[in-house]
């Protein structure tokens, strides 16, 4: 199997982990906001490996550097919903830290 050279990006696979922490602390949030909070979450969280898995595979560096700072938009997205979800008492403290 082919290996593509965002994988390689220690900065992807430790999104990847996040994309996955997110969505197992979202499952344990009130059924109510499945369609609300928690799926914004998962997406955001998937937008950010996403982004540096495209902007990998553009061949400049202004287009690769878009998808980066695309990639960090999400990061700031998704970081505002772990904090209003800690506010929301969604999220235990220890899992906020």
């Amino acid at each position: 199997m082919r290996i593509f050279s965002f994988e390689k990006l220690n900065v992807w696979q430790k999104s990847r982990q996040l994309s996955i922490k997110i969505n197992e602390i979202t499952q344990e949030f009130p059924s109510e906001e499945r369609f609300g909070l928690s799926s914004q979450m998962r997406r955001a969280s998937v937008s950010i490996s996403s982004n540096i898995a495209e902007g990998s595979g553009r061949h400049s560096f202004k287009d690769q550097a878009r998808f980066t700072e695309i990639a960090y938009s999400s990061v700031l997205e998704l970081l505002n919903q772990v904090i209003l979800s800690n506010d929301l008492k969604y999220l235990a403290d220890e899992e906020y830290e």
